[in-house]
């Protein structure tokens, strides 16, 4: 499978997991320099990799689904934490912030 590919099969793997909420997904997948990337979600985190196999890489913003409806932002480890956020549309700004070029 080419990169595309599997990106995309990443992608549709992330929608039917179900730990992030449709409205993340939605508007990460709208940032075309975060489509580019695979889609990972460990912990209930979305981490965006520049890799489609183990070992993902760990170089961007993830953001968590809160259950109160909110986000939270960290990165690029679990130890660097942005922030709680309202929004997706903010988390999603957060993460484009500092995300490293191909």
């Amino acid at each position: 499978m080419d990169t595309d590919a599997a990106v995309e099969a990443g992608w549709r793997k992330a929608r039917a997991d179900g730990r992030v909420r449709e409205e993340l997904l939605d508007l990460a997948y709208a940032e075309p320099r975060l489509r580019r990337r695979y889609p990972w979600i460990g912990m209930g985190e979305l981490h965006f990799s520049r890799t489609t196999e183990h070992p993902w890489t760990w170089d961007a913003r993830f953001v968590l689904s809160e259950y109160g409806g909110t986000y939270f932002v960290m990165g690029p480890t679990r130890q660097d934490v942005v922030g709680r956020v309202e929004t997706a549309r903010e988390a999603v700004a957060l993460v484009l912030e500092t995300l490293p070029d191909e």
